[in-house]
């Protein structure tokens, strides 16, 4: 339950996280009894949701790409099964948080993960799908690799060597 003002902090946090569930439900909502506020508060949702999340910064673009290298490194050199099924599901994650958040796009978590992925673009959906189910089935690790590498040529590539937090460029 929410009043007329605490519902604006949940909006607020969504949408920095950039998981917006409240505007959402909000905005797909059936109102049920309205004295002509909960309409407004409905049209504030569905701004929200057509302006996107923010953007990310490039500082955030460039850590990103840092933790999925690192996930993409250890799935191409490890060779303990249990191992590689936890770390391509990180590299997953990782790689539909990448793709949604540079192109402005919401995130979900679980079924929604691929509901958003879905909506942004069907055809890249489906191969992520395809990719990471053949991995699971065969132990193919390919067409993941490849995908991954897709996902950050447009940035620049994998970044590892010379990167750092925390640190000024004087240190």
């Amino acid at each position: 339950m929410h009043n007329l003002t605490s519902y604006q902090q949940f909006f607020e946090d969504d949408c920095r996280r950039a998981r917006p569930s409240l505007p959402t439900m909000v905005s797909e909502g059936i109102i049920l009894k309205d004295d002509g506020v909960v309409e407004c508060i409905k049209k504030e949702a569905k701004k929200l949701l057509v302006k996107g999340p923010e953007e990310w910064s490039l500082e955030t673009i460039n850590t990103k790409r840092y933790f999925i290298t690192d996930a993409l490194e250890d799935f191409i050199g490890c060779s303990n099964r249990g191992e590689e099924i936890f770390i391509a599901n990180t590299l997953a994650e990782l790689a539909s948080e990448f793709v949604l958040r540079t192109n402005r796009k919401w995130m979900g978590a679980s079924k929604w993960t691929v509901r958003s992925l879905r909506k942004y673009d069907e055809e890249f959906t489906k191969q992520l799908i395809e990719a990471f189910d053949r991995f699971y089935r065969t132990g193919s690790k390919t067409a993941v690799i490849q995908l991954v590498d897709h996902i950050l040529q447009p940035y620049g590539g994998r970044l590892f060597d010379g990167f750092s937090l925390g640190k000024s460029n004087l240190e």
